[in-house]
This record gives structure tokens, C-alpha cells and sequence, in this order.
């Protein structure tokens, strides 16, 4: 499967979005528009070891919940992350049994590189 799962509304998403410049069999998922299922996200997970390494510690919610106090558990992670799509690390890009989450330079420069191999 290639899938990437984006906000159109972050600026950072479009960015990475036309840097990628993923081909046309790429699926891409708006997530404000079409939200994650609890099957994708735990596939995600089973991909990249944990709900935690996909949670959005930057998440307006976040500080405004007052979250970081509280110690999270992998299902408080992974409840966040299905009630509302903020809280999950952007961009996520699938590519067959591989995962790339966030924003960094770094993982940005290995999924451009894995897409266009």
C-alpha cells in the first residue's frame, strides 16, 4: 500500500506534499476530511512500534489539555489519536510495509528517497 495521511489545512503537510511529489498511485488522505479509522491507525502502529511514536506532542490540545502532567498510557494514545485528528504526527507516509512519521528533515529525506527508488 502507498498512502499518505496529511492535513490540507498545515502548511508544513503542503510542503512535504510538493517536495514528495508522490506518483499517481499514491492514495492520499485528508484526515480532517476523512478521518482514521481504528484499523489504520493500529496498522500504523503495528508499522512503527507504538501509538506514542505517532502522537503529536505539539498539538494546541496538548498544552491546552494540559496533557503533558498527565502520564499517558498506549491506549490514552491511541484514544487521542482517533478523537481528533490534531494529535496525530504529520504527515504519515505508508509505503508497503514501511512507515514515515512526522515532519524532520531526516524523515522526510528517506520517504523522497524510498519514493522515487
Amino acid at each position: 500500500m502507498k498512502k499518505i495521511f496529511y492535513l490540507s489545512t498545515c502548511d508544513t503537510c503542503q510542503r512535504i506534499l510538493k517536495e514528495l511529489d508522490p506518483p499517481s498511485d499514491f492514495i492520499l488522505q485528508d484526515i480532517k476530511t476523512e478521518t482514521i479509522t481504528p484499523e489504520q491507525l493500529e496498522n500504523m502502529a503495528n508499522l512503527s512500534g507504538n501509538y506514542e511514536s505517532l502522537f503529536s506532542k505539539r498539538a494546541r490540545l496538548y498544552k491546552e489539555r494540559n496533557l503533558k502532567e498527565q502520564n499517558l498510557t498506549e491506549e490514552d494514545f491511541k484514544a487521542l489519536i482517533l478523537e481528533h485528528y490534531t494529535f496525530l504526527k504529520r504527515p504519515v507516509i505508508l509505503i508497503d510495509d514501511l512507515i514515515f512519521v512526522g515532519n524532520s528533515k531526516a524523515v522526510v529525506a528517506e520517504a523522497k528517497a524510498k519514493i522515487n527508488s
